[in-house]
């Protein structure tokens, strides 16, 4: 009888010791009670775009990157069709688009202007946009004008791989395919303007004589 009264109190004492034992706290939902400070990137000590940094030794910033090394994405190769150029150590530009210049390519680069290039330099290349007539500093130019349909065409690649004067680069907006499209098109426009009616193949020409004035 004692025994079994000694087992009772041992049981009872360990549900006791069970029932003090604090329970784990159930895990919270996301963002419930979640004191991490989510803005610290933001406030955290950092350098601005050309702000003078101490620690290299020119005290630049604008860090340029490592000799001899390209983006990851640039495509490499021939200079005469990733850069428009006939060397990459200042070559000539090339005289002829170095891709095939089909319909397909032609109506490509002509939605591809008409996303990039239009907003500025006009939907038929003139150079009349909203855009342009609120930019009082320069205006961008027509691309259908003689003087600039004298350029080569590797020259208006690398405008739009470089960027001129106001103008940015786009060459991580357009790929390498792309931009050739691109060049046809505006290649293109200024042979619309400047075709003799009499030249146009006679489908077009008699279309021509109704639709222009």
């Amino acid at each position: 009888m004692k025994r079994g009264r000694l087992l009772s109190l041992s049981w009872l004492a360990a549900a006791l010791c069970l029932s003090c034992t604090p329970a784990a706290p159930e895990d919270p939902e996301p963002g419930e009670g979640d004191t991490l400070d989510l803005e610290r990137m933001i406030r955290q000590h950092r350098y601005a775009p050309y702000q003078p940094a101490e620690m290299f030794h020119d005290g630049a910033v604008m860090r340029r990157p490592p000799e001899g090394t390209v983006p990851n994405d640039r495509v490499t190769g021939d200079p005469g069709l990733t850069r428009g150029v006939t060397d990459v150590a200042g070559g000539a530009y090339v005289a002829r688009i170095p891709v095939p210049v089909t319909v397909e390519l032609l109506r490509h680069g002509q939605g591809r202007y008409e996303i990039f290039c239009a907003a500025c330099h006009g939907i038929a290349g003139d150079g009349e946009s909203e855009v342009a007539r609120n930019m009082t500093q320069r205006r961008p130019p027509s691309l259908v004008d003689p003087r600039v349909q004298a350029f080569p065409p590797g020259r208006v690649y690398q405008v739009i791989v470089e960027g001129y004067g106001l103008m940015r680069s786009y060459e991580e907006n357009i790929p390498l395919r792309e931009r050739w499209a691109i060049v046809a098109y505006v290649k293109a426009l200024g042979r619309s303007r400047a075709a003799a009616l009499d030249a146009l193949p006679p489908p077009l020409r008699e279309r021509a004589r109704k639709e222009l004035p």
